[in-house]
């Protein structure tokens, strides 16, 4: 896996030349993921429900269930370990409905995911936005 500070402080033309080429593990460990769930699927004959549509209501309504665990909480307020467990479940619930979105929209995510963070490192140069919570178009 690749190291996170050589992602972060990568300018665009580097990262993209990098991201470009997947990175292998990531790519095999999403894919692994996504053929679990196709057969965890195709066993259960849900494909049938599983719409672009649908999946695309379904993952909203789920990270609403993560985001709701958080609801009234304070800033940098401990989690305890029942309360963590639950946002574990919600969150591999948000993963679960992306990847089966994903799937049925013919969505390569891994190569999605890999263009998408170059064009924003190209959208917000470490130079500029380090620090910053201001969109590109106002650094």
């Amino acid at each position: 896996m690749r190291d996170s500070s050589d992602l972060q402080n990568a300018d665009a033309g580097s990262l993209g030349s990098r991201l470009s080429k997947h990175d292998d593990a990531v790519e095999t460990d999403l894919r692994r993921l996504q053929s679990q769930l196709e057969s965890f699927n195709r066993a259960r004959d849900w494909d049938q429900f599983h719409s672009p549509r649908n999946l695309a209501m379904a993952l909203s309504v789920e990270a609403g269930e993560l985001l709701e665990c958080f609801l009234w909480a304070r800033d940098g307020e401990p989690i305890e370990a029942k309360k963590r467990h639950h946002i574990e479940e919600e969150a591999a619930d948000v993963l679960i409905c992306l990847l089966n979105f994903c799937s049925q929209s013919g969505i390569d995510l891994p190569q999605a995911f890999c263009q998408k963070l170059a064009r924003n490192a190209e959208k917000y140069p470490v130079e500029k936005a380090r620090g910053s919570r201001d969109k590109y178009d106002s650094l």
